[in-house]
């Protein structure tokens, strides 16, 4: 006697079918991590494709291209953190406090920014770096071009007297010295030179103690 139970089991057991808006999401955060993975040029439409179970011909139904998706996944997301961090920080800067305070409690939040997007930033450098005309990179991002007007218009509001270094390019090397120490902090500090805390304060006075070299009064 055949088992009618069994036989049924498979249409019982079919896939519910995905919304348009589910298939996108899956597609985003799968691509999202093979970036972060593999960078731009390492991360394939196929692999996305398996990492989020869709086909790609799914993928191509929401993006014309890898760089599309790439924008989306990465570019656009990476972009609003930027905003969001400097929005935080602009409303901290209205509260009062010392200067000194608020610019070591900006460079350790600005640490923690860039390690808790460290997937994204990597991503975004080595597709400037192996191709160029296929996404864009750190300096399209328009929330961090904010956060160099901000910094530029802050150093030249408490400037006492002639700049040492352009104001506009000290908040960008400033912004590389932290970003490098971050990004590469396993190569820069082998095991045993510091601790973690030892090396996030360094940063701090490091980068204070450029930024001083434009202000006479200091901190």
């Amino acid at each position: 006697m055949p088992n009618t139970k069994a036989a049924a089991e498979p249409s019982t057991a079919r896939r519910r079918r995905r919304s348009a808006q589910e298939i996108l999401d899956r597609v985003l955060s799968a691509a999202a991590t093979e970036f972060e993975a593999h960078g731009y040029t390492g991360a394939t439409t196929s692999a996305i494709a398996r990492r989020a179970d869709v086909t790609e011909a799914q993928i191509f139904r929401f993006f014309e291209s890898k760089g599309e998706l790439y924008r989306e996944a990465v570019f656009q997301p990476l972009n609003r953190h930027f905003a969001e961090f400097q929005a935080r920080n602009l409303a901290d800067a209205e509260s009062g406090e010392p200067a000194g305070v608020l610019a070591r409690r900006y460079i350790n939040e600005l640490q923690d920014f860039m390690e808790e997007h460290s997937g994204m930033l990597m991503s975004l450098i080595v597709a400037q770096a192996y191709s160029q005309t296929s996404a864009e990179s750190l300096t399209d991002i328009e929330g961090l071009k904010a956060y160099f007007e901000q910094g530029r218009a802050t150093m030249e509001s408490r400037a006492t007297g002639p700049a040492k270094v352009r104001p506009e390019l000290m908040v960008r090397v400033s912004f590389a010295a932290v970003l490098a120490s971050v990004m590469f902090k396993d190569w820069l500090f082998p095991p045993g030179m510091a601790s973690d805390a030892e090396i996030r304060e360094a940063i701090v006075d490091f980068t204070i103690d450029g930024i001083n070299a434009n202000d006479q009064a200091g901190f």
